[in-house]
């Protein structure tokens, strides 16, 4: 049976924060907000964890998985990012828009999508995302928690806990943080694709 933190969504508390982050480091999987819905989140290095969170969201391993990163030198430690590249993500984050990249070779590759060798990275908006990375000091591999049966992500921790309690080590209450996923910009070929149009997508639509 998971844990449940309510942490504050303002002020983090530090000493749950640091709990949250040592199940993370022991192998956990765990369920964060973000600033555009709930998320499920791992260790980078952890495949038993990834296998755990492919297998709640029931994706194949052509999924692109998400680097949740605490600013852009970590976006380009993981990525290639050429100068247009760069200078958008920099008018973007932090924000609700997940990146797809060229993984380089610091991307363990299990985490690549297979075929195109991408990856996806974001920059939250968040202050308990952020103070969960920074307490890492790296990357988080994530995932927008949107069950096989739903269309939407979940977004109430209490339900989200009476779901999944017997699948994750930790939910974290962080109130409420909306429905709608992330914008998804793909910059993998050199031209901007908006594949999936969610929080954000105002921007694009000028």
């Amino acid at each position: 049976m998971s844990q449940f933190f309510d942490i504050h969504p303002d002020n983090p508390q530090k000493r749950l924060i640091h709990q949250s982050v040592e199940i993370v480091r022991k192998g956990g999987v765990i369920i964060y907000p973000t600033d555009s819905s709930y998320a499920l989140g791992c260790h980078i290095g952890d495949k038993n964890a990834m296998e755990r969170l492919a297998k709640i969201r029931n994706v194949s391993n052509r999924h692109n998985f998400t680097l949740m990163c605490r600013d852009l030198s970590e976006i380009s430690n993981y990525s290639m990012v050429d100068n247009q590249a760069y200078r958008l993500m920099k008018s973007l984050t932090p924000g609700p828009y997940t990146f797809i990249l060229r993984a380089n070779r610091e991307v363990p590759r299990r985490l690549q999508n297979p075929k195109r060798k991408t990856i996806g990275l974001r920059v939250p908006e968040n202050r308990i995302a952020h103070a969960l990375l920074e307490e890492l000091n790296e990357p988080m591999m994530t995932s927008t928690l949107i069950l096989p049966d739903q269309e939407f992500p979940m977004t109430d921790a209490y339900e989200i806990r009476q779901c999944l309690e017997h699948f994750v080590d930790l939910v974290i209450d962080g109130g409420n943080c909306g429905i709608e996923p992330t914008t998804v910009v793909d910059l993998s070929e050199g031209e901007l694709n908006v594949t999936r149009r969610g929080k954000g997508q105002h921007f694009f639509d000028n």
